[in-house]
């Protein structure tokens, strides 16, 4: 994916603030990176572009504090905690702070756990919030709010930024000062197991770096190290961000839709989902027709065989049913038991009833048949109905009688 990651300048977010700013192509190997106010930073070629912000070190202050037990709870009323808690670090960090802790924006390290101390980085709220609706207004809504130097980054290295004129040294002091003699000293000496902590400096300051070191450093283009800050997993916007945050993940989200609706490098898994709906979708066609032709085959089968049984139907509508009438009415004329006689329904009921139900009158009209007998339970109904429909028969009790008439073949 294409970024582009821009640093705050310290000073407030006007017209002549400048911003540094590197940009990456996915589809180049090509860094570029410049300086320019905020009318003239790169317009977005797409919406695919992912935008961050790099907050600069001279504008942090990291503190370690120890969290309450409790503290970091998440549950469903995660806002209402996420205001417990930036209470709570208010509390702790009131005597370590130079300014109120309301004027303060707060972040918490990245996956931070109440067992152990936690790094909080502070800022001024002021300076962020006006850089953010000011970059938001101009079309940079920025996923994600990272620090230039991180504690993890500076646990066993030295940096050495800036140029000849203004050179600067960061350590695990989380510190920013001019480099010189005083400062090698304090920061480049060995750890506790005799270690001596890696020195990555900038080409214009790299000259200067071995001298005071007396050792060889590692060189590190400025815009490579901003890039690097980039990757780590720590996200600022915390607290009273949260909102801009979830509408930065959303966008994410959007702008990940969107590059697999448009981007060139998804063309050929779009092709192949193209192609494999489209080959379920005849898949699907032909096995409806297939279906429907052997459904109206079996239609057909049956008109001819009542057609061919019966030629004096002369139209035919409704085959099983005008088949079973011309039956019935044969049986009628030949003088045989149908299942819809009184005979053959009583004998169907009487094997269906428990024997100790006695009869007590019956009345036979239509082909229904109305038979009272004593009081039935409602499993005794159930097993009744369910025997005489294996006879072809429907059986409904109506509290106080059977009521039995033909019903479907089953």
């Amino acid at each position: 994916m294409n970024s582009l990651l821009i640093t705050l300048p310290t000073a407030g977010a006007d017209a002549s603030a400048l911003y540094d700013y590197v940009q990456t192509s996915a589809s180049s190997a090509e860094i570029r990176c410049a300086s320019a106010p905020l009318v003239l930073l790169p317009q977005l070629p797409d919406r695919q572009t992912e935008v961050l912000l790099l907050l600069p070190m001279q504008a942090l202050s990291w503190h370690q504090v120890q969290l309450p037990k409790g503290s970091l709870t998440r549950g469903l009323m995660a806002e209402r905690g996420a205001s417990r808690l930036r209470a709570i670090l208010d509390g702790l960090l009131e005597d370590q702070l130079l300014d109120e802790p309301a004027q303060l924006h707060l972040a918490l390290q990245p996956r931070p756990v109440g067992e152990t101390p936690v790094w909080v980085v502070a800022c001024d709220r002021r300076w962020l919030t006006g850089h953010v609706q000011a970059l938001a207004q101009a079309g940079f809504s920025a996923s994600r709010i990272v620090p230039e130097f991180t504690p993890e980054a500076l646990a066993q290295t030295l940096y050495v930024v800036g140029d000849e004129q203004h050179p600067m040294v960061v350590g695990g002091n989380l510190l920013l000062c001019p480099l010189s003699a005083a400062a090698v000293t304090w920061l480049g000496a060995p750890s506790a197991d005799g270690l001596l902590p890696d020195v990555v400096a900038e080409p214009a300051v790299a000259a200067l770096a071995e001298g005071l070191f007396k050792r060889p450093v590692t060189l590190q283009q400025r815009a490579q190290r901003l890039l690097q800050a980039a990757q780590t997993p720590w996200d600022l916007a915390q607290f009273e961000l949260v909102n801009a945050n979830r509408d930065r993940v959303l966008a994410q989200w959007s702008q990940g839709v969107k590059s697999i609706l448009s981007a060139p490098s998804w063309r050929a898994a779009r092709l192949s989902l193209l192609a494999l709906v489209l080959v379920n979708l005849l898949g699907l066609n032909a096995w409806a027709l297939r279906e429907q032709a052997a459904l109206q085959a079996k239609r057909q089968a049956v008109r001819a065989v009542l057609s061919t049984t019966f030629p004096n139907i002369p139209v035919v509508v409704d085959a099983p049913l005008q088949m079973a009438r011309e039956v019935a009415a044969l049986q009628r004329a030949s003088g045989a038991a149908t299942g819809s006689d009184l005979e053959a329904m009583l004998a169907s009921f009487g094997a269906a009833v428990p024997v100790t139900q006695t009869l007590t009158a019956l009345d036979y009209a239509a082909q229904e048949l109305r038979v009272k007998t004593g009081v039935a339970s409602a499993s005794e109904q159930a097993r009744v109905a369910l025997a005489l429909k294996q006879q072809s028969l429907t059986a409904s009790w109506d509290g106080a009688q059977w009521l039995l008439k033909p019903g479907p073949t089953p």
